[in-house]
């Protein structure tokens, strides 16, 4: 054992019935001493079951802890959590993931040994649905193609400082010197609280060997309006933080722009259209190869299709946000 330091284990969740068993149940099953861990839900005024199947765990678990969060926002949960929060350590975990019995262990023991301020690990996404369609969701989430270099969704072979992680393990310590969540920022809060820390000296790191099970939307709809989210806020971010533009993210922004620029301009120079097509030629060159090369693994030929207009699908809904995000900041502007 690292040492005997307690451990608040925050779960934002807004009906989450078919998760939050599962969830819980994981950290439940911890190495960890259970009594140097709480588990604390804030729910989102759930419409479902989850309020009632959490209630049911803390009549047998005294260590799980319930708050409402009228706002129904992330950001808010997390604060609500964390104001809550007994632990010397505060571990954030969503409601449709899992982890392994060990995962808190290792979080405890790399950041007193690595002396980091937030620590987390490689996402193993899952589909939510054992159907096609959904595994091949789980690729378009998964592939360096779809999303970039994230190397907490691509992997990593040993222990790296990095920008940010997906549900962290922070010291207590960090809250008290940068601050809570900025709850004005419904998506991406996460990226903007790390940011601070590591313009505050602080060090975030990521661990191979540190893993969770994410279950990834089932339709692609459901992609397709997250993703357009992802892309607005990360640039509308801006007017409420000093927020970080990567490469990362505004390529699928830069992408659809030219689209929409170069189908214009192509009209009236000739030039312009060599250009327009070459471009798309190349993108659409990548998409069958990559397509072909994962369909190939799934053995599936109808595989093929769906990723082919999967990752066009991943990358438009990321671009068009981004451009509404522009389109409203600007307007924002404008009114002052």
């Amino acid at each position: 054992m690292p040492d005997s330091a307690f451990v608040s284990v925050i779960i934002p969740a807004r009906n989450e019935e078919k998760f939050i068993a599962r969830c819980l149940e994981s950290f439940l099953k911890q190495d960890y001493p259970q009594h140097l861990i709480e588990i604390i839900i804030v729910d989102g005024m759930s419409e479902d079951r989850t309020e009632q199947i959490v209630s049911e765990y803390m009549t047998d678990y005294s260590n799980i802890k319930l708050f409402k969060n009228k706002r129904k926002a992330t950001p808010t949960a997390l604060n609500i959590g964390i104001k809550n929060a007994k632990g010397d350590y505060i571990l954030f975990a969503g409601a449709h993931s899992e982890i392994p019995p060990d995962y808190v262990f290792k979080c405890v023991k790399y950041i007193k040994e690595y002396d980091a301020d937030n620590v987390g690990g490689i996402v193993i996404t899952k589909p939510r649905e054992n159907t096609l369609k959904g595994k091949v969701i789980v690729e378009l989430l998964s592939h360096p193609f779809g999303v970039g270099g994230s190397k907490f969704r691509i992997g990593i072979d040993k222990p790296v400082e990095v920008d940010t992680v997906p549900f962290g393990c922070y010291r207590r310590k960090v809250f008290e010197k940068i601050g809570l969540f900025n709850e004005h920022l419904i998506r991406n809060q996460d990226i903007d609280l790390n940011l601070r820390l590591k313009r505050a000296g602080g060090k975030i790191m990521l661990f191979p060997d540190i893993s969770l099970t994410y279950y990834a939307r089932s339709s692609f709809w459901e992609l397709w309006k997250n993703n357009f989210g992802n892309g607005f806020w990360v640039i509308y971010a801006s007017k409420f933080s000093k927020f970080p533009f990567s490469l990362r993210h505004l390529i699928p922004f830069l992408f659809v722009f030219f689209l929409i620029c170069g189908s214009i301009l192509s009209t009236i120079s000739f030039y312009i259209l060599e250009i327009f097509f070459a471009v798309l030629g190349l993108y659409a060159i990548l998409d069958f190869l990559y397509s072909l090369s994962i369909s190939r693994k799934l053995k599936s030929f109808k595989a093929f299709f769906l990723l082919f207009f999967g990752f066009f699908s991943l990358h438009i809904s990321y671009g068009l946000g981004s451009i509404s995000g522009l389109i409203c900041l600007l307007g924002k502007k404008e009114k002052k």
